[in-house]
């Protein structure tokens, strides 16, 4: 079952990668909130590949708060600024997995007023 996941994300990605095509990307998504953590690791190294082009799909994660910690995490290692208002208003969340998550992202990204 692994194998067959784990093929899943790599064509997934692969299809998100040449097209574009949301749903693939947001395969992606889906598999951040897996049991596996090599699932977890993998599509978050994707994204992070993805660069500017995984921000869509990133914002519609933390729309719907769905692996809001991990996508916090992502956009941390992406260190695009543009986030950075969003990172702070999950920087007081009842989650701590979430308030940690954008501390640390705020941090990643050299925000230079990143809260204590």
């Amino acid at each position: 079952m692994l194998l067959a996941r784990a093929t899943w994300i790599f064509v997934s990605n692969l299809v998100w990668r040449l097209t574009s095509l949301h749903a693939a990307g947001r395969v992606l998504i889906r598999a951040l909130g897996s049991g596996d953590e090599n699932i977890r690791t993998i599509a978050g190294m994707f994204l992070v590949r993805g660069g500017s082009k995984a921000a869509p799909l990133l914002r519609e994660a933390i729309a719907k708060r769905e692996n809001l910690s991990l996508v916090l995490a992502i956009i941390g290692s992406l260190g695009d600024r543009q986030f950075e208002p969003t990172l702070r208003r999950f920087i007081h969340d009842p989650d701590a997995n979430v308030e940690k998550a954008a501390r640390d992202a705020l941090r990643l990204i050299g925000s230079s007023h990143t809260p204590a």
